[in-house]
Formats: structure tokens, sequence, C-alpha cells
């Protein structure tokens, strides 16, 4: 390759590294926009809610990938990709370059990756994304219900937590570990200080400064270990550094061992307090009580989706080293598969257009039976060693985070340190599947890619539950002035339609049928049955069964305890907007279970890429 087609290469793997980064492009201009808003005196006449909410929505439309790229053959129809909103197909060839060149595309597809190989853009990538930027949306709709932030301090919470969301959306696609510590300290910092928000009060100053340290001190020991494995490996990619893992590991004992071993184990500890998993957990109960509980909800469920997502990228990049690429079978092209994936497109609202022939349904479809008809090759016996230790770990890690979550919950009387508690129980289930995926990886495929599967259903469900909930109790607060459980006392009476949305959420929580919550744990529990990890799946069942009591403690406050003569009007009726707002985020978690096939051939969709 000469220097020339070396430079135009290397300007067209910008650009279309660029298109594909479009969604998080707009968000960063949406804070630029916010914060110039501030110098001059009409600024503050603009809304700052309306302009984070615009730019959030055109980051999520641009994130759908509701196109696809057909080959100029009559099977580019089931073998096409779907791509990203400004994507085109008939983008032109660099100059000179043949056009069938892989790295000379304008456009990238799910599965290749930008920006040199430091981040991967494949169908995990897309899911975080849109599970991301949508909560954002969803946040911002209740902050604007609530009130708070208020209009003078609106435009600095907002950039804060579009910024933090930038962060995230790094980790979940990072493919390299100085991207993945970008990532984690771009949303760390911004969360450190939205902790914080409510100026003036005691508690909450604490809450920002303990995270603060906390989250310091974490990710100082997760960089170090990231310096050891990257200086043990000789690379910080991660393909590269399985590879060179597993062909060390085949050397037999070697001095290095140890201090790779040291450093996973440093680098599971910043995810462990990302997650605020159990032992790393002290931060979660304090910053929860001393945050609003709109900055409670955002770090619950997209920092919680965040580290979840950056989990899976390290515990199976690191453990597995690539295959030999997977020829499509014959029988993927059945019309059977288009009708399913037409149906499904209808249902998710992804595309409309009669003009695409292959769709989420018949990639999911296709890539899983890639996976059961690829022949299963001996396993490098050197990862499997590697892989059981990271199963061990997880699994432990999983098994106390859970188990502490829910017996901890129990003596708490603020409602927001109980939910607290419930998120280190529910960070634990999260992280079972992956356990069982990793432990899948060199057995059964297939299996793995359903238990990421899983945890794709499962951030899905926790999304509508874990809001729903935070909305209900920073709407309570608004009218009662109080956030413990025995002020909730009789507020059926008053809010009947808020406590019955109320009711949904705490039920799915513990994960009982029909609702989001049982959809969700029931796939967990199924990847941890093929799997073979019995004691983990006794553990989460066992937990589940002690999750009941704690949760359905607060809706007998709410229903038959009298209610408190001190206590403000609780009236918030089903028929207005902040009753709508909770309606629209139960209704969901309801009927979630409806829509199993089209669910499930998402998930298996976005989870097929991390397996290529």
């Amino acid at each position: 390759m000469s220097f020339y087609q070396l430079i135009v290469n290397a300007k067209w793997e910008s650009w279309a590294s660029t298109l594909v980064y479009l969604p998080e492009i707009v968000l960063c201009l949406t804070i630029v926009i916010l914060l110039l808003l501030r110098l001059p005196r009409w600024g503050s006449r603009i809304s700052s809610l309306g302009i984070a909410l615009v730019g959030s929505v055109i980051a999520f439309v641009l994130s759908i990938p509701f196109e696809t790229t057909a080959e100029a053959n009559p099977e580019a129809a089931t073998t096409a990709q779907p791509v990203s909103l400004l994507q085109e197909e008939t983008s032109p060839n660099p100059p000179d370059i043949e056009a069938s060149s892989e790295e000379t595309k304008a456009y990238k597809q799910p599965g290749d990756t930008i920006f040199s190989g430091l981040i991967v853009y494949d169908g995990l990538t897309i899911f975080f994304r849109q599970l991301l930027i949508l909560f954002v949306v969803a946040l911002l709709i209740l902050m604007g219900l609530t009130g708070i932030p208020d209009r003078d301090s609106g435009a600095d919470v907002f950039t804060l937590i579009l910024g933090a969301t930038v962060g995230f959306s790094l980790m979940v696609s990072s493919n390299h570990l100085l991207i993945a510590f970008l990532g984690v300290e771009m949303a760390s910092v911004p969360s450190y200080v939205l902790a914080g928000t409510l100026k003036g009060r005691r508690i909450a100053s604490e809450a920002a400064l303990k995270f603060a340290l906390y989250g310091a001190g974490a990710a100082g020991v997760m960089l170090y270990g990231m310096s050891l494995m990257a200086g043990a490996l000789g690379s910080a990619h991660l393909p590269t550094m399985a590879e060179n893992l597993a062909q060390l590991t085949a050397n037999g004992v070697d001095d290095r061992q140890l201090v790779l071993f040291l450093g996973g184990l440093m680098i599971l500890v910043g995810l462990a307090f990302k997650l605020s998993a159990f032992p790393f957990h002290f931060w979660c109960p304090d910053v929860f009580e001393g945050a609003t509980a709109e900055v409670d909800a955002f770090l619950s469920v997209a920092s919680k989706a965040a580290a979840i997502g950056l989990l899976l990228r390290f515990a199976i990049g690191i453990s597995g080293v690539p295959g030999e690429p997977i020829e499509a079978p014959a029988a993927v092209a059945q019309a059977t598969s288009t009708e399913e994936a037409k149906n499904t497109f209808d249902i998710l609202a992804i595309s409309q257009t009669e003009a695409t022939s292959l769709t989420f349904a018949a990639q999911a479809d296709q890539e899983k039976t890639k996976l059961e008809e690829k022949p299963v090759t001996d396993p490098d016996s050197s990862v499997v060693p590697i892989q059981d230790l990271i199963v061990f770990l997880i699994g432990l890690m999983a098994a106390l985070t859970t188990t502490f979550g829910n017996l901890a919950a129990y003596g708490q009387t603020n409602i927001k340190r109980l939910m607290a508690y419930s998120t280190i129980a529910h960070a634990g289930y999260l992280m079972m599947p992956v356990a069982a995926a990793v432990a899948l990886l060199s057995k059964d495929q297939a299996g793995a890619q359903e238990a990421v599967a899983s945890v794709v259903v499962y951030l899905i469900a926790y999304f509508f539950m874990n809001l729903g909930v935070f909305a209900i109790i920073a709407l309570l607060r608004n009218r009662i002035r109080s956030e413990e459980i025995e002020d909730y006392a009789g507020i059926v009476r008053e809010s009947p339609g808020l406590v019955v949305c109320f009711g949904i959420l705490m039920f799915s929580l513990i994960g009982l049928p029909p609702l989001a919550g049982f959809l969700g744990k029931f796939w967990i529990f199924a990847a941890l049955w093929e799997a073979g990890l019995i004691t983990l799946l006794f553990i989460g069942g066992l937990n589940t069964f002690f999750s009941i009591f704690y949760y359905l403690r607060v809706l007998k406050v709410m229903v038959l305890s009298p209610e408190p003569d001190h206590r403000s009007p609780a009236a918030i009726p089903i028929i207005s907007w902040p009753g709508l707002y909770v309606a629209a985020l139960t209704v969901p978690v309801a009927i979630l279970l409806v829509f199993w096939e089209p669910i499930r051939v998402y998930s298996l969709w976005a989870a097929a890429d991390l397996f290529q």
C-alpha cells in the first residue's frame, strides 16, 4: 500500500467513524449550546430543558439503525446489516481504491470497529446507546414535571447529565482499555457533581463528597490494574490482549501470571464500584439518600447499564480468542423469517418501509443459526482456566451482592435508601448472566449468546421499573415534602391510580409473573441452568423470595396504614401530566410479556456480534 493510499484510507476511516458516532457528537454539540447560552443576557430566556430535550431526541433518532446496505447480488437481503440513519448505501469510495476493499467503505456496519479499532460498533453498542439516550429523554421529561433543577441551575445539571451519557456510551462501546477508562471518568466526574445538586443541603454535600472520594480511589485502583495488564500483555487492545493471554497461558507458568491476576482483580474492583457491587457498595445508600430522586434514577439505571456493558466487553473479550469467520447457512433466507422480521419492525417501530427486506429478526435468526451450526472446535485449552477464574470471581461477587442488597433493605425507613439497596441487589442479578456467558463461551456459543441476550431483556425491564419508582418518589416528595416510608401511609385514599402503578412496578421488581421483571429473571435463571451454575441459580431464586417482603412492606404502608394528620395533601390524579407520565412507564412493565417474541429477536440480534 502506497503512502497516498494510506492517507486516503485514514481519511475515509475517520469520516466513516464520525458518521457512526453522530449521536454522541449531537450530545456534545447540545452541551456546547447550553454552555454558550449562559453568556448573553437574553440566554436566560431560552429554556435549557427544551434545548437538552431536543438534542437528546435528535441523538436518539440518529442512533436508530433502520436502513440496510445491500450488495449487488440476489442474496444481499439476507446478508446485509442494518446501518445508522445517515450512512448512505450509495456513499462513494475513496479515489484510486477498489470499491470492494473492506477498509475503504464510506459507512460502518454492526460488527465493525471505528476510530482505528478503539471503539466497536455492533448490536450491543446500538442497544446500549439507544437505551441510554432514551433514558435521558425520559429523565428530562421527569425533571420538567418535578421542577428539579430550577431554571437558574438547569443548564448546569443538563450539561452534566449529557456529558455523563457520552461517557456511558464510550464505556459500552470500548474496544481498548484506554477508551474504557476515559469513558468511566467522563461518566463519573459529572455524576459526583450531580449527587450534590441540592444546594444548601448538608446531606447532599456529604453525599457528593463521599461519592467523589470513593470514586477517585476506585478509579486509581482500576487504572493501575489496566496498566499492569497492558504492560504484561504488551497491548491495551482487548482482542490482542485475549490472544496474547491465551498464548502466555499455553506456555505454562510465568512470572507475569500473578501480575495479570492482580491487574484483572483491580479492574474488577473499579467495575464493582460502578455497579455498587458488594463489598464496594458503601457509597450507594448515602449518595441515594442525599441526592434527589431524579439523580438517583440516573445513577440507578444509566450508570448500572453502562457498567454492566463494560463488564460484558471485558469479561467476554479477555476470556475468548476470536474464531474463524462463519459462513451463513442457506436456510436463513426463508420467507417465514422475512415475514417475522417485518412484524418485528412494526412492533418495535424501527422501520416502516416495505423496501427493507432484512430486519432484526432475520439477522438474529441468521446469527443464532451460525452459532448453532458452527462446528464445535476444540477450544484452546489455555483459555479454559482463564474463563473458570472469571466465572468464579463474577459469580461470587454476584451472589454476595444480591444477598447483601436484599437483606440490608429490610431495615430501611427511607424510601431512597431502600431503593439504593434494591439497586445493589439488581446489580447482582445483572452480573449472574455475565458469569453464565463466560462459562458457556468455549462450550456452547449459542447458549452464551442467550445469556448476553438475557442481560438485554433485563435492562429493558429495569429501565421502566426503576425509573417509574423513582418518578413516583419524586412526585410524592413535591407533595408531602418527605421521603420517609411512614409518611406514605394511606396514600391510596388520595392517589389510588398512583398506588396501583407503584404496586405493579414493585411486583415487577420482585419478579412476579406476568410482569416484565419476571421475563428478565426467568431468562437469567435459564441461562444459569444452561451454564450449569446451579448454586448461583439457587441463590438467585432464594433472593427473589427474600425481596418479596421489603417491597410489599412499602405497599402495606400505602394501602393499610391510616393517614397521618400532619401530612400535606398527596393527591396526584392519574389523569394529569405527572399521572400520565407514571402510567406511560408502568404500561410497558405490564404488557412486555405479550411482546416476548420481538423482544427475544431484538436481544439475540444485539448479543450476536459479541461472539464474532
